[in-house]
C-alpha cells in the first residue's frame, strides 16, 4: 500500500505541474499576439528606412556618412547580446550565448572584445567568462521606442568617442512560434552599400542629400535595435509557448502511464488480499 499512496502522490504532483504549463502555454500564447503583430508591422518600416538611407548614400561620398561610417582597424569591440529576463523558454537563451560565443571565437581572435547585455539570463551565463560593460534587463520591463534608443544613443556616442572599433547585436530572429533564428548584425560602423542602388532616380532634396543622410542614420540606428529587441521578444514568447505546449504533453503522458501502474497495483493488491481470506478460510476449514 505504501508503494500506491508513492503513486498517487506523483499522479497527484503532474497534474499541479500540468496546470501550471498550461497556464503559462496560454499567457504566452496571448503575448505572442501582441508581439507579433508589433514586429510584423515593423519590419516594413525598418527596410524602407535602410534602404531609403542606402539609395541616398550610393550617390554621396564615402565619408558622407560622417563619424557613424568610418571603417577602422578593429582592435577593440563591443556586442550587444539580447536575451530574455525569464527561463522556461527551451532553448531560447542558449541558443544566442553559443552563438555569441562562437561569433568571438572565430571573429574576433586577438581583439579585445566587451558585452553589453540586454537580458537577465545572457547575463548571468557569459558575465562568468566574458566582461559585460552594463546590463539591462529594465528594456523588458517597459519595451518601448524612447528606452531602446537610449541604449543605441550610448552605442553610438561609445563609437564616435572612440571606445569601440565595431558594435554587433546578437539576437534571436522571430520566423514563428516554432521557430527562432540567431542573428549576428552589425551596428557600426555603417556597412557600405553592397550592389547597385536606384541612383538614377531623378529627385529634388531639401535639404541636401547630406542633411538628409546624416539626419536618417542616427534614426536608422535607433530603429535597427529596436527592432532586434521587438525580435527577441517575439521569439521569447514563441519559444515559451512551445515549450510549455511540449511540457504539459509529456507530463499528460507520464500521468497515463502512472495511471496504469496505479491500477495495474491496486488490482494486484486487492487480489493478495482475497488469497488471503481464501487462505485463512481454507486453513479453518481444515
Amino acid at each position: 500500500m505504501a508503494n500506491l499512496k508513492e503513486i498517487r502522490n506523483r499522479i497527484t504532483s503532474i497534474g499541479s505541474t500540468m496546470q501550471i504549463t498550461s497556464a503559462m502555454k496560454m499567457v504566452s500564447a496571448a503575448k505572442l499576439k501582441k508581439a507579433q503583430d508589433a514586429i510584423t508591422a515593423m519590419r516594413p518600416y525598418s527596410s524602407k528606412l535602410t534602404e531609403l538611407l542606402q539609395s541616398l548614400s550610393a550617390t554621396l561620398d564615402s565619408d558622407a556618412g560622417g563619424a557613424y561610417s568610418k571603417q577602422r582597424e578593429v582592435s577593440k569591440a563591443l556586442i550587444v547580446v539580447v536575451t530574455s529576463n525569464r527561463g522556461l523558454c527551451g532553448g531560447f537563451n542558449s541558443s544566442v550565448i553559443k552563438e555569441t560565443i562562437q561569433n568571438i571565437e572565430n571573429n574576433y581572435q586577438g581583439v579585445e572584445v566587451e558585452l553589453l547585455t540586454i537580458g537577465k539570463k545572457g547575463n548571468d551565463i557569459l558575465s562568468k567568462s566574458h566582461t559585460v560593460i552594463e546590463n539591462r534587463n529594465d528594456i523588458f520591463d517597459d519595451l518601448t521606442f524612447e528606452n531602446v534608443a537610449e541604449v543605441a544613443q550610448k552605442l553610438m556616442d561609445l563609437y564616435v568617442d572612440g571606445s569601440y572599433d565595431k558594435i554587433e547585436i546578437i539576437y534571436n530572429r522571430f520566423k514563428n512560434a516554432a521557430t527562432q533564428i540567431p542573428q549576428v548584425e552589425q551596428f557600426l560602423p555603417i556597412k557600405p552599400v553592397e550592389g547597385d542602388a536606384n541612383t538614377n532616380m531623378d529627385y529634388i532634396f531639401e535639404p541636401t542629400k547630406e542633411e538628409i543622410v546624416l539626419e536618417l542614420i542616427p534614426k536608422s540606428l535607433k530603429t535597427q535595435l529596436f527592432k532586434a529587441v521587438r525580435d527577441s521578444f517575439a521569439a521569447e514568447h514563441g519559444a515559451r509557448m512551445t515549450a510549455m505546449h511540449k511540457a504539459t504533453d509529456n507530463a499528460t503522458e507520464l500521468r497515463d502511464e502512472l495511471l496504469l501502474t496505479y491500477n495495474k497495483a491496486r488490482q494486484a493488491a486487492i487480489t493478495n488480499e482475497i488469497l488471503e481470506i481464501v487462505g485463512g478460510a481454507e486453513a479453518l476449514n481444515n
